[in-house]
């Protein structure tokens, strides 16, 4: 009876290995599965300067392509402020062509003639004075006063001092403007040109484009809101590339790698087999336990898993559940 019992024993002992060794070397040929939800990035699409809306030309759902204008902005001020630019462009090249061209020869001419003018000045003015003076002498201060002589002598120095003046002048015309007057002319044509430039610019964003090729998301403002760059007017869900976002623990990190190919599977298509593979695997883990980790302990850090999939027909939706199955294969 003993040995029989023994021998049941030993039978069930052998029975219970050989199914442990069974059931371990089935489940490691079973597929690894992962849950996660879809992830989708976004834009949130706002005018680069404030002002007034005017209208809006798509709705929320609205598959929207790179470059299409989806938004615009009023206008007419901004015109306007456009045209005074192009005359303040148009003045200060003028302003600068004059400096830079130099004197013309009708103002060296005239110039010229302002020294001659002031030389006939002076030689009479050096003739008045030397008659006053010689009647002065020969009178003995009879026939002329002391008062006619002082202003004789005043009127030559005054004459004197005028054609010095119109020599530099004459001087000045004949060189012409100064390097640094016609670089600040440049300078200033260029700052017409450039703010010119800017105001062209912000009416050309004064059309809201889309970057790329999305689905409108939210529609956040309306025609007459004030926009501005730090208030979005639509949310744009991009709809290529698509992931995966998913969990796996420690002890089945080794199971995968980037680049491993994968299939997604969502409730609305069980069947439908989404291709996609993993394009990045956290380093690091997203729950760590505060004290020393265990073997039990290691099992419970989770490392984030994004599994890039090609949704051709469009299914997968922001924050979808979703199951992610690799092949055993590695």
């Amino acid at each position: 009876m003993k040995k029989k019992v023994l021998v049941i024993s030993i039978l069930i002992v052998v029975a219970a290995v050989a199914f442990w060794f069974w059931y371990d070397h089935s489940r490691d040929d079973q597929p690894l599965v992962l849950y996660g939800n879809v992830d989708i990035r976004q834009v949130n699409l706002a005018f680069q300067w404030p002002e007034r809306i005017k209208s809006l030309k798509v709705q929320e759902g609205d598959v929207v392509t790179s470059g299409q204008v989806l938004a615009e902005q009023e206008t007419d001020i901004l015109k306007l402020e456009i045209k005074q630019a192009e005359a303040s462009v148009d003045s200060a090249y003028e302003a600068y062509l004059e400096l830079k061209n130099g004197s013309r020869p009708e103002e060296i001419a005239r110039s010229k003639a302002l020294v001659d003018a002031a030389m006939s000045r002076q030689t009479l003015a050096e003739e008045n004075y030397n008659r006053v003076q010689s009647i002065y002498k020969k009178t003995k201060g009879q026939g002329i006063s002391k008062q006619e002589v002082d202003d004789a002598v005043s009127q030559l120095s005054v004459a004197r001092n005028d054609l010095v003046s119109a020599q530099k002048a004459y001087e000045l015309v004949k060189i012409g403007p100064r390097e640094e007057a016609i670089r600040r002319g440049h300078a200033e044509w260029q700052k017409a040109l450039a703010d010119l430039s800017l105001l062209k610019l912000k009416l050309e964003q004064s059309e809201l484009r889309s970057p790329i090729n999305a689905t409108v998301r939210n529609r956040l403002l309306e025609p007459g809101d004030m926009a501005s760059s730090a208030t979005p007017v639509f949310t744009l869900a991009i709809n290529s590339p698509k992931w995966v976002r998913a969990y796996i623990n420690e002890v089945n990190l080794g199971k995968v790698r980037p680049g491993q190919h994968a299939y997604v599977t969502i409730d609305s298509y069980p069947d439908d087999k989404i291709p996609g593979q993993i394009g990045f695997i956290s380093s690091v883990a997203e729950f760590t336990p505060k004290t020393v980790e265990t073997p039990d302990l290691r099992t419970n850090l989770v490392y984030e898993v994004r599994i890039n999939v090609e949704d051709k027909m469009n299914r997968l939706r922001l924050g979808m559940p979703a199951t992610v199955t690799f092949s055993s294969e590695k």
